[in-house]
């Protein structure tokens, strides 16, 4: 008997952790160093969880051997709703807080809960890939609108109302955003809310990169805006705190509940079907937002090792001849365009495996992050600015013996 996938799985990628992934572990096996550029996790570049949060997870580790509340225990939930209220949210309580095994279980959970057949759920484009992924598997549809790179990879608002229509349930924003590293103005997220309101629309904001700010950007709070509209705030610990391993993330509920009464109770489902989040993480979290100063701050500011980094990889890639990138402010990646009339690329998947093998350096491709053209890449900028700079040096000379002559 043959065992084969669900066809839930059709069309389900996740290419952070793809082919191109399965392909430099069999080089690393073979003994190849390879420089891992794909995905965003601190800990590996040598950014370390600040020792309050270690001290109390220890501490607190006695306490941890059980099952907590399916949403969570009450004083990091407390600390999430005093966190939101401080980013101007208003109408919270800790019952509208859900503690989940990272950002990433509650994106899924939230969608098993809203998403029937045929739904239609807006994603940006580029876009987190698990958006789209976790839609598609709920029996959804992600449509995507278009950022553009032209003003600062800010969403084009004109095409995002143009791809609304009667199956359309909700808006994901991604701000910071993956993979660009934009930081929507207020007036931006103002205009995408107004289009959310004319059409009866929630909203969904993934908001886990709004301490990593650089050049004085400045982070709004999508439900801020929309105390009239039900929306789903994720945020965690992860980049933030330096401790992606801890998966300790959160949902908040804001807006109007009562006409959300329905799906609440089906996210109260989801959430008693797995239990709970990992207890031990719970009780850092209330450390981390507690009053005091955010470690993460000095890293972004000038002077601080985030923002050398962002600065010399964006430098570096725009001094390549047929490559240019927008300068990001916020999150911890780049993404370069090339140029496809120097550089003929058909199959961007093909282009950066063959940059794995040949300079061993390890980038995801753009349309593993749903953007359609295959002339684009996303690059980490957490290693150390000499190892970047030697990365891209590598991309470079890579492209250099690609270019059309």
């Amino acid at each position: 008997m043959q065992i084969r996938q669900s066809k839930k799985l059709n069309h389900v990628a996740y290419d952070v952790r793809g082919p191109v992934l399965a392909e430099a572990m069999r080089l690393e096996a073979e003994g190849h160093q390879i420089l891992r550029l794909n995905i965003g996790n601190p800990a590996p570049f040598g950014f370390e969880a600040p020792e309050d949060l270690l001290r109390d997870m220890i501490h607190q580790l006695p306490q941890a051997h059980g099952y907590s509340d399916a949403k969570g225990i009450l004083p990091a939930r407390r600390a999430v709703v005093q966190y939101h209220q401080g980013k101007g949210v208003t109408g919270l309580d800790v019952d509208d807080v859900w503690l989940g095994n990272g950002v990433s279980e509650l994106i899924s959970m939230s969608l098993q809960a809203l998403l029937n057949d045929g739904d239609e759920l807006l994603v940006p484009s580029p876009d987190y890939p698990l958006w789209t992924a976790t839609t598609t598997l709920a029996g959804g549809r992600a449509v995507h609108y278009v950022c553009d790179e032209s003003s600062g990879w800010l969403p084009d608002l004109a095409d995002l109302e143009a791809k609304i229509t009667d199956r359309t349930v909700g808006m994901v924003i991604i701000n910071p955003n993956n993979p660009t590293g934009a930081v929507y103005p207020q007036q931006v997220l103002e205009g995408m809310i107004e289009i959310a309101r004319r059409h009866d629309l929630m909203l969904l904001s993934d908001e886990i990169y709004d301490q990593i700010l650089y050049d004085d950007a400045q982070h709004v709070a999508t439900a801020s805006l929309a105390p009239d509209l039900f929306c789903l705030t994720f945020n965690g610990l992860s980049k933030a705190y330096r401790v992606a391993g801890f998966r300790a993330g959160w949902m908040v509920v804001s807006g109007p509940k009562t006409q959300a009464a329905d799906y609440l109770e089906g996210l109260q489902i989801m959430a008693n079907l797995r239990l709970c989040a990992n207890v031990p993480s719970q009780h850092v979290i209330a450390t981390a937002l507690g009053d005091g100063p955010r470690s993460i701050t000095d890293l972004t500011l000038p002077g601080g090792r985030l923002m050398e980094q962002r600065d010399v990889t964006w430098e570096m890639l725009n001094q390549i001849d047929g490559v240019s990138c927008v300068k990001p402010t916020g999150a911890l990646y780049c993404f370069p365009r090339l140029d496809r009339k120097a550089f003929p690329i058909e199959d961007d998947e093909a282009f950066v495996l063959d940059l794995l093998r040949e300079q061993k350096v390890m980038v995801v491709h753009g349309r593993g992050f749903n953007w359609a053209a295959p002339d684009h890449f996303r690059i980490v900028t957490l290693p150390h600015a000499e190892v970047l700079k030697d990365a891209i040096g590598r991309i470079g000379e890579f492209l250099d013996s690609r270019r059309q002559r």
